[in-house]
C-alpha cells in the first residue's frame, strides 16, 4: 500500500492511525534515507499514545523507553549499529518484553519483517512531501485501512 503524505498534517494523520492500531508486541519498522521523516512519524505516534513533552531522537542513546503511555513503547534508532548482533548485546529483547517497538533503521538490527506484528514503512521524499510504502505482517492485515 502506498500512502501519499504531502504535508505535515498528512504525516500526523498517518501517525495517529498507527497509534490507534498499535498493540503490545508490534514493531513499526521505519526505513528511508536521512531526512525522510522517520523521527517525525515516530514522534507523532508517541505523542498520540499519550506522551506530552519532548521526544528526543534516540540516535545517540539507541533506545528510549516510554512506560507511561497507553501501552509500553520502545523507540529505537539502530543507525549507529555496525552489526545486527549489537541489538541483542544492548538487550533489545528485554526492552521489548510487554511493549511495542518503533524501530528506525531496522535493517541495521537485522530487520523485523519476519515478525507477524511488523508494520514496515519506507518513507521517501516526493517533491515537497513524502510517500509511505506500507507492508503489514499477518497481525496487521485486519488493521490495515
Amino acid at each position: 500500500m502506498i500512502i501519499e503524505l504531502p504535508d505535515l498534517a498528512a504525516m500526523e494523520a498517518f501517525g495517529t492511525w498507527i497509534a490507534e492500531e498499535i498493540q503490545v508486541g508490534d514493531v513499526i519498522a521505519l526505513s528511508g534515507g536521512l531526512g525522510a521523516g522517520k523521527t517525525t512519524l515516530a514522534r507523532t505516534i508517541i505523542n498520540r499514545l499519550g506522551h506530552w513533552g519532548e521526544v528526543p531522537s534516540p540516535t545517540f542513546t539507541i533506545i528510549e523507553t516510554y512506560d507511561h503511555l497507553r501501552l509500553p513503547l520502545v523507540h529505537a534508532d539502530f543507525y549507529r549499529l555496525e552489526d545486527p548482533s549489537e541489538a541483542l548485546e544492548i538487550g533489545l529483547d528485554d526492552y521489548r518484553e510487554g511493549a511495542a517497538l518503533i524501530a528506525e533503521w531496522p535493517d541495521h538490527a537485522g530487520g523485523f519483517e519476519h515478525e507477524a506484528g511488523c508494520l514496515s514503512i519506507t518513507l521517501e521524499t516526493v517533491g515537497e512531501g513524502r510517500q509511505a510504502i506500507v507492508k503489514g505482517g499477518k497481525a496487521w492485515q485486519s488493521r490495515m485501512p
